[in-house]
């Protein structure tokens, strides 16, 4: 139980923290409850390459998790661009030569 009493100077804002259920001199307790996944509104341009831009997209899984979460997205985007990148240096195979019908 509490004794404060607004004086002559704070009637005004004793009434408007009455109102609100706080005493006008004591700061609000912060929340500490963890607030919902939130889109950080990162723009993804497109590269022109379809495999690396499907795997950039799939960064925006990432909006939609928590925290915890994200790590799981970041691995599984970072092995997707490794192998698009591995893929590019893979030379063509030689193309097959045509059997020669020598008949001389």
């Amino acid at each position: 139980m509490s004794d404060w009493m607004p004086g002559p100077d704070t009637v005004e804002q004793g009434q408007a923290g009455e109102e609100a259920g706080t005493r006008p001199d004591v700061p609000p307790v912060p929340s500490f409850a963890p607030v919902p996944p939130a889109p950080l509104g990162v723009a993804r341009t497109p590269t022109g390459h379809a495999g690396v831009d499907a795997w950039l997209e799939r960064l925006a899984d990432a909006d939609h998790l928590p925290a915890d979460g994200h790590t799981e997205v970041y691995e599984d985007v970072h092995r997707g661009l490794r192998d698009e990148l591995t893929a590019l240096d893979v030379r063509p195979a030689p193309a097959p030569t045509p059997a020669h019908d020598n008949r001389s």
